[in-house]
């Protein structure tokens, strides 16, 4: 079943230089009847999460759905960033001693621009930066990807779903190519998920979690997919699921995360999930084949 699935703009923040156009990700995980497989954080089992290097290796990999995490600064920028807290994924705690707990919210896009997001996965990743939203679309673009995107802690920041809409617009993002299969806006908050498709019914939509049977018919009206940890999944959950149309007319759709190994994959592929979401894409690929 297919997936339904204040700008402050820096060079520094690019991190790696846009190079010519990589050859098309291939549409292997889109064949047949197996389950979609999302490179989570880019493909974050083989370079920094969330940098344009895993969207790239993602792409070198064969894989056309990537995954991310979108928070905002305090100048009201937005970033792809996964933790609230900049300490594990940067060098902020030597760039900046004195500004503990190193909270994303608390620092400056410029700030944040000056940070190392590669050199705590590998030496060859020294200098990668923490992209821009738009940055990280433009990547994506440039890969003929498409993008499965979090908003990270939501409550943290008021208003950020209109405000990613709007930048996903300006980047021509939510024409009708791209919202009919190219994107899909996810959250662990309902209410925020919600708010997206208040704002923007045409967008496909996912809540991250395992709610109830029972309260599925709730989240039928505003979300098209219902994405779970795998731990939390069984054969008939899944089936509930798909029993209950969502907003746009189609079955509710069951994306898992995340999945890094061969049994596991083929464990959840064996459930009916509509897609794997995965540090190491090409483990699961090869397992769910």
């Amino acid at each position: 079943m297919p997936v339904r699935a204040v700008a402050v703009t820096t060079t520094a923040l690019l991190g790696v230089a846009l190079t010519a156009p990589l050859s098309h990700a291939r549409a292997d995980e889109a064949a047949g009847d197996g389950p979609v497989v999302v490179a989570h954080r880019g493909a974050s089992g083989y370079a920094p999460e969330n940098t344009l290097a895993a969207v790239d290796r993602a792409a070198e990999l064969g894989f056309r759905w990537v995954e991310n995490d979108v928070q905002r600064t305090r100048d009201g920028e937005l970033v792809v960033l996964h933790d609230e807290n900049l300490a594990r994924t940067t060098d902020v705690e030597e760039v900046f001693p004195d500004r503990s707990p190193w909270k994303v919210k608390d620092f400056t896009a410029a700030e944040i621009a000056r940070l190392d997001a590669g050199s705590w996965f590998g030496p060859e990743y020294a200098g990668a930066r923490v992209p821009t939203l738009e940055q990280y679309v433009h990547r994506v673009e440039h890969n003929h990807q498409k993008l499965l995107l979090e908003l990270k802690s939501p409550g943290l920041y008021p208003g950020i779903e209109r405000q990613t809409l709007k930048v996903l617009a300006n980047e021509g993002w939510l024409d009708r190519r791209h919202v009919a299969g190219r994107l899909v806006v996810q959250s662990f908050d309902a209410d925020s998920i919600r708010t997206v498709h208040d704002l923007k019914p045409a967008v496909k939509t996912g809540f991250l979690g395992t709610p109830a049977v029972s309260e599925l018919p709730a989240y039928a009206e505003f979300a098209d997919q219902i994405n779970p940890s795998h731990s939390s999944l069984s054969m008939s959950y899944v089936s509930s699921v798909h029993a209950f149309t969502g907003p746009h007319g189609r079955p509710l759709e069951v994306l898992t995360w995340t999945v890094n190994d061969a049994e596991t994959a083929r464990r959840v592929a064996g459930y009916g999930v509509d897609g794997i979401i995965t540090n190491k894409p090409d483990v699961v690929r090869d397992a769910v084949d």
